[in-house]
C-alpha cells in the first residue's frame, strides 16, 4: 500500500486552511486555541505524523483489508485457472505419442491460445487492482483534505505539514503535534458517515418491504 502512503505524504506538504484569516478578522472573536499549535504574529503551523494517521485511521484500515481480500481472491482465481491449464499440458505430454501429427498440432495451438488468454486474464486482474487502489487513493485524499480544511478554519491554522522520517521537516516541537486530534476527528467523522449509510440502507429496506 505504498501508493496510499505517498498520497498522504503529498496531501500534507500542501498548506491548508484560510490563509488570510488573521489578517482580515479584525476584532472578531478568536478561533478555539488548539494545544498543538504554534502562533506567530502572521501565521499558525501544526504538524501530524503521517504514518500514525494511516495506521490508526479506520477508513484506511478497512479499505486496506478489503483491497487485500480482493487481491487474495483474484490471486486464487488466477491460480485455479493456471492449475487447470497445467493439467491440460500434462495430459497432452502424457498422451502425445497416441496422437497424429495433425491432432498434436491442434492441441498445441489450443494450449498456446489458452496460455495467451491466461496471461491477458492476469493483466486484467492487475489492472483491476490498480483501479481499485486508485479509487481508494482519491477517496483518502478527499476525506483528509476536507477534514484538515475544516479543522484549520476552526483552530486558526494556516498550515499543516507532515513530520516523520523522510519528510522535509528536520525538527518540530511536540507542542505543534496535532496527530492524535486529527486521528480522533477523522475516525469520528468516518463513524458518523457509516451510521448515515446504515440508517439509509435500513430505511430503504423498510420502504421496500
Amino acid at each position: 500500500m505504498k501508493n496510499l502512503s505517498l498520497v498522504l505524504n503529498i496531501i500534507l506538504l500542501v498548506a491548508v486552511g484560510v490563509l488570510f484569516y488573521l489578517h482580515f478578522s479584525g476584532k472578531k472573536s478568536e478561533p478555539e486555541q488548539e494545544p498543538g499549535m504554534i502562533e506567530s504574529a502572521e501565521y499558525s503551523v501544526a504538524y501530524i505524523n503521517a504514518d500514525s494517521v494511516l495506521s490508526n485511521y479506520d477508513f484506511f484500515k478497512e479499505m486496506q483489508e478489503k483491497l487485500q481480500e480482493k487481491g487474495q481472491k483474484l490471486e486464487d482465481e488466477y491460480k485455479s485457472r493456471a492449475q487447470g491449464l497445467q493439467k491440460e499440458v500434462n495430459d497432452y505430454q502424457r498422451n502425445v505419442n497416441n496422437l497424429t501429427i495433425g491432432q498434436a498440432k491442434a492441441v498445441e495451438e489450443n494450449l498456446m491460445k489458452k496460455q495467451q488468454n491466461l496471461r491477458m486474464y492476469q493483466e486484467s486482474l492487475s489492472q483491476d487492482l490498480i483501479k481499485e487502489e486508485s479509487k481508494i487513493n482519491q477517496e483518502l485524499y478527499e476525506k483528509i483534505t476536507s477534514f484538515l480544511n475544516d479543522y484549520s478554519q476552526n483552530h486558526g491554522l494556516q498550515m499543516v505539514v507532515k513530520y516523520n522520517q523522510g519528510s522535509d521537516v528536520l525538527y518540530a516541537s511536540d507542542s505543534m503535534n496535532i496527530t492524535n486530534a486529527v486521528i480522533s476527528g477523522l475516525n469520528d467523522a468516518y463513524k458518523k458517515e457509516k451510521e448515515v449509510v446504515t440508517d439509509k440502507t435500513n430505511t430503504d429496506t423498510t420502504a421496500v418491504n
